[in-house]
């Protein structure tokens, strides 16, 4: 397999877990674990996971110049990323989380052409514009099932989260340019857990272990294992042979893992308000990266 098609796996691998992790997450919290408290939970698993496995690593020395972009990494990657999509999935479902979550691609084209300078076509302004309009359609009227105790809010947070995934994506490129993954990987999140602890501690020591079920524990274990660690590697992985704008394409598969495993456990369902915001952002992200296909990316 060459490295391309390596990246290309890696990133359909990266949706999938993401895709399974919105029904996943959703049974352990808040019930069992609040949302911020297994945010704590799952950074901390994580960045043992990432310091263990980087003693198998290179040995390269990070600049000190190079320190600030892993800071910024890990907050728009780990901190704000994760503290805004727990928070407004414990509010919102799992079908609209993914739904919003695909207007990623186009938050990075947008700060692509302000960061980079990218001149913006008509074509892509419109396509902008859809996207945002089915992510707004969904925020303020997209009703869910289940233990959606606020959607709107939830909603949101999770654009938000979205938003910051967009400068994370952006931001890491360039650490991926210079150095191995798991030479700046495992400071990524040291520098996420020291940012999510004041967020987590009180939640984190609220966890009763006693009473949570086998099954329950199972699925924290795949949310740090494979949600959290898995899912960062093999992001960066694809990183290394795409660019950030095609590895967010792959988000667009999220929304179809998400309501397939959702819908066939019955934790939710598809309706009008969802299909059509869906349509909408779709059409937007297809207008905007529509063009990608013609070049060698």
């Amino acid at each position: 397999m060459s490295k391309r098609n390596w990246a290309l796996f890696a990133a359909t691998l990266v949706s999938v877990i993401y895709g399974v992790s919105f029904t996943i997450a959703k049974d352990v919290m808040p019930t069992y674990v609040k949302p911020y408290g297994f945010i704590l939970l799952r950074v901390l698993g994580a960045a043992v996971l990432f310091w263990l496995v980087s003693f198998w690593g290179p040995k390269e020395r990070i600049q000190a110049v190079d320190f600030p972009r892993i800071i910024a990494a890990a907050l728009f990657g780990v901190a704000l990323n994760m503290l805004t999509f727990f928070k407004g999935l414990s509010y919102t479902s799992p079908i609209s989380s993914a739904v919003i979550m695909v207007t990623t691609p186009i938050i990075v084209l947008i700060l692509s052409s302000i960061l980079m300078k990218e001149r913006m076509e008509l074509r892509k302004i419109i396509g902008i514009l859809l996207g945002l309009l089915g992510t707004g359609f969904l925020i303020l009227y997209g009703k869910s099932i289940g233990n959606a105790t606020n959607a709107p809010l939830g909603n949101l947070l999770v654009f938000i989260n979205a938003v910051s995934y967009g400068f994370y994506l952006i931001i890491v490129k360039k650490l991926m340019d210079k150095y191995n993954a798991f030479t700046f990987v495992k400071w990524i999140y040291t520098f996420g857990l020291l940012m999510v602890i004041p967020f987590g501690w009180n939640e984190y020591q609220e966890i009763q272990w006693e009473t949570i079920p086998s099954l329950v524990l199972w699925e924290i274990v795949f949310v740090v294992v494979f949600t959290t660690f898995m899912t960062y590697l093999l992001n960066l992985v694809s990183m290394r042979e795409l660019k950030p704008t095609t590895v967010a394409v792959f988000i667009y598969l999220q929304p179809l893992f998400a309501t397939v495993f959702a819908m066939s456990l019955g934790k939710d369902e598809l309706t009008v308000v969802k299909l059509l915001s869906a349509v909408l952002i779709f059409i937007g992200v297809y207008l905007v990266l529509q063009k990608k296909k013609s070049k060698a990316q």
